[in-house]
């Protein structure tokens, strides 16, 4: 019954991604608001494919605030890296430069405002990061990261990567640490998922201007807390 579900949820989903990407194509030639348009109602069809295929559902544990700061995320799936947009105002992630070079779906998500990310770019890169996030944060939009890196498997604890503390320092804003978990439900590596509750637990903000070795300690226990 999974593997049908899952089946049905890729159909669906990435068959309307594709007229999502089309659209979203057409709305940045207009303007950036037609694309946010599309950009939050594609987020909005993946949550309704997850509910109706999936028998997934997100359950939000704490306050979201608004306003430019650093959302620091456990990643385990695919679906927070979707879901995370609907529970900000306009986010802009932190993702690897290769998806932002995908045809088509890469040039959306550059014009959106995605921040590329290249792992082996050394100082370089990091200085692009800086920049865009430095653009976006005087936009007063959040941005989401995730520190750890790629997708964990439940139970994993790997440590921050560098460019956390960089943003962290360069834009000297708030951190808000979401832990979750929804590699129960929807493995890594794995077609097949499951029906249930993803939560999301939303920490207290953490200030900026504390030295690196606390606020990654703080960030790393917080995004965590789910992990038994």
């Amino acid at each position: 019954m999974n593997g049908l579900r899952s089946s049905l949820f890729a159909l669906f989903f990435y068959s309307g991604s594709v007229v999502a990407v089309l659209l979203a194509i057409l709305g940045a030639v207009v303007g950036r608001e037609p694309l946010i348009r599309v950009t939050y109602g594609w987020a909005r069809y993946h949550r309704f494919c997850a509910r109706v295929f999936l028998g997934i559902r997100s359950r939000v544990e704490g306050p979201r605030p608004r306003g430019p700061l650093l959302v620091a995320s456990k990643h385990q799936s695919m679906f927070e890296t979707i879901e995370l947009l609907l529970m900000f105002d306009r986010p802009t992630v932190v993702l690897k430069r290769e998806l932002a070079d995908i045809p088509g779906w890469g040039w959306v998500a550059r014009r959106y405002g995605v921040i590329p990310v290249d792992r082996e770019g050394g100082a370089a890169s990091l200085r692009r990061m800086l920049k865009a996030a430095s653009q976006a944060i005087a936009q007063g939009r959040a941005i989401v990261i995730f520190p750890e890196g790629t997708r964990v498997l439940p139970g994993e604890q790997p440590p921050l990567q560098a460019g956390f503390a960089g943003l962290y320092k360069a834009l000297g804003v708030p951190v808000l640490p979401i832990a979750l978990d929804s590699g129960r439900l929807w493995p890594r590596r794995s077609f097949v998922k499951r029906a249930g509750i993803v939560t999301f637990r939303v920490h207290e903000a953490i200030p900026p201007g504390l030295p690196r070795k606390e606020v990654e300690a703080r960030v790393h226990a917080s995004i965590n807390s789910l992990e038994a």
